[in-house]
């Protein structure tokens, strides 16, 4: 049973990888069970130090972003770690964007460089999206991409072998590197501070465009100290991670909880039941990960073939709600005795409060847990005065976990962080007397479909963007399966006339499937308020009241709720 010794506010990451490495070289770090990878620690410093290299021969300066759009695979690990030695930013690019979205993120973020895969799903054509939304590249060599759309990218970095005009190879970027000395890239890592920004990671507002949540070293060592620590992780375990590196809970929770704890990282490069519970008998995984979605998944896959699980010891499920009845059903299937729940947001780095296996059954069952140590939390009213204790308010948080801000919008930073130090994070929930955190509700107006959250308004400006629609309303509507999925409610433009499946094909490859609509229902008006504003409960209430209507009548669940409101 052993910790590696680090000081977790004073290192990069950079840093951290090398200190952890001088004292587990020879540990594994990294096990896929499909492909057969196994690496050590020392291994991994080694790739990561000549990316690294390659990364500064491409001209990748201190502070400089680069956007990385790829699944779980290993290049994510070595480019994540490359990267941030390098003194780069690390921009996440969830692999479900497709063209509209890709635009916004690469001019918005300034990336100077995009590293990506050539797609994750059947059918995905990432290089084609990126040469429809850069076409200088036919004519460009690599490194020197003159972009009309985006000014500031010079590189494109492909992680396979395959060669396109004005893109350049993982490998042919780290024959590059070997032009850069080891001392060149050791005074570039030392010069980094923990304070400095290495992560930016995009999160969608309620009344705008995505927002770019910029992250400092020392937020996400931090956070992933701290719940290496509530989970108890030593040198021993090992962790099975489903979870998106692109999202904070899988780079954070997952990749750096592995690297302070000094535990082996056993990924899924792209989510599958089968593949998660087949790595966790064959590597005898005592540690997972997951938002309720992926353990229902799970535990529908147990019942159809027998699976080891006793392997497992605790774990981290959040993203969504998760129900008492879930958790028992979780710790009785799979046997995961300590398993933990956490809340946060992208925002706090992520986590915010966690429970852990001290806590009694009634706690771990029916709240969130208490704040993580540096972490503060208190409740309070729209005016900003603190509730009593038991009583309901916006929970607001203080502490190390703290985004730095949104990248280049200092209105949305003002409005989300106060004068005091404390992010509003837009939920409502309450404390009780011992501490523990209740979630009761949202203020914000966001969609959480399989642990995805999902913002109307992104919806709603894509879909606008069709030449028959005058005006949408996006809502979530709840589902048993996957918490919430997404309805839009559509009114077209005079005398125009269109179906579902035309709307659903026009969304295809142009914004990410999670975001597609699963039901669009046409209408001539919506309910609103005196004052004119559309009263969104009211759209989820005639869906709900269909549904429950053609329950009553016998209708099968998987009949379309289209016909909710007449088309017009």
């Amino acid at each position: 049973m052993h910790l590696p010794r680090y000081e977790k506010n004073r290192v990069n990451i950079g840093q951290l990888l090398d200190i952890v490495t001088d004292q587990f070289s020879d540990k594994q770090f990294l096990k896929y069970h499909k492909s057969g990878i196994n690496q050590t620690y020392r291994q991994i410093q080694e790739i990561s130090n000549d990316a690294a290299k390659g990364f500064m021969a491409l001209g990748i300066n201190k502070g400089d972003h680069v956007a990385l759009w790829a699944n779980n695979i290993p290049e994510w690990i070595y480019a994540k770690f490359a990267i941030a030695k390098a003194g780069g930013v690390i921009v996440t690019v969830n692999t479900s964007l497709r063209c509209f979205e890709m635009e916004y993120l690469i001019r918005q973020s300034d990336a100077t460089t995009l590293v990506m895969v050539g797609g994750v799903r059947e059918g995905d054509e990432y290089v084609k999206i990126i040469q429809t939304l850069c076409p200088e590249l036919k004519t460009s060599f690599p490194g020197k991409l003159n972009s009309r759309l985006f000014p500031k990218l010079k590189n494109i970095v492909l992680l396979e072998d395959d060669n396109h005009p004005g893109i350049i190879t993982w490998k042919e970027m780290i024959k590059l590197g070997k032009q850069t000395s080891n001392e060149a890239l050791k005074i570039r890592q030392d010069s980094v501070n923990s304070e400095d920004i290495v992560n930016i990671l995009y999160t969608s507002g309620t009344t705008g465009s995505p927002k770019g949540v910029m992250l400092s070293h020392k937020n996400i060592i931090g956070n992933a100290h701290s719940l290496a620590r509530n989970l108890g992780l030593y040198s021993r375990d090992i962790v099975c991670v489903p979870v998106p590196f692109f999202h904070c809970f899988g780079c954070v929770a997952g990749i750096l909880s592995c690297l302070v704890s000094g535990s082996t990282l056993c990924p899924i490069p792209s989510f599958s039941p089968r593949e998660v519970l087949e790595t966790v008998q064959e590597l005898q995984c005592t540690v997972i990960h997951g938002v309720s979605t992926m353990f229902l998944a799970e535990m529908e896959e147990m019942t159809t073939k027998k699976y080891d699980t006793t392997s497992l010891r605790t774990g981290i499920i959040a993203g969504a709600t998760v129900t008492p009845q879930l958790m028992q059903q979780i710790i009785a299937v799979m046997g995961i005795s300590e398993l933990s729940i956490a809340y946060g947001q992208t925002e706090t780095s992520p986590a915010i409060t966690a429970t852990n296996s001290n806590d009694s059954i009634e706690k771990r069952f029916e709240t969130v847990g208490r704040p993580l140590p540096g972490v503060e939390v208190r409740v309070v009213k729209p005016s900003g005065e603190e509730v009593a204790t038991g009583s309901q308010g916006e929970l607001c948080v203080r502490g190390y976990n703290v985004m730095k801000g949104y990248y280049k919008k200092p209105e949305a930073t003002q409005t989300a962080i106060d004068d005091s130090g404390w992010l509003h994070t837009g939920d409502l929930g309450r404390l009780d007397e011992d501490g523990y955190c209740i979630i009761t509700g949202r203020i914000k107006d966001v969609i959480i479909r399989g642990g995805e959250n999902i913002y109307p308004v992104e919806i709603e400006t894509f879909l606008l963007t069709h030449p028959d629609i005058m005006e949408v309303q996006v809502v979530g509507v709840p589902d048993e399966k996957y918490g919430e999925q997404v309805h839009a409610f559509v009114k077209l433009s005079s005398h125009k006339s269109i179906i579902e499946e035309e709307l659903k094909d026009y969304c295809k490859n142009k914004i990410a499937f999670h975001k597609i609509p699963t039901c669009f229902i046409f209408t001539r008006k919506y309910p609103t308020t005196a004052s004119g504003k559309v009263q969104k409960f009211k759209l989820v209430e005639q869906v709900l009241e269909k549904m429950q209507q053609n329950k009553s009548e016998g209708i099968p669940s998987g009949v379309s709720e289209a016909d909710v409101v007449s088309n017009p």
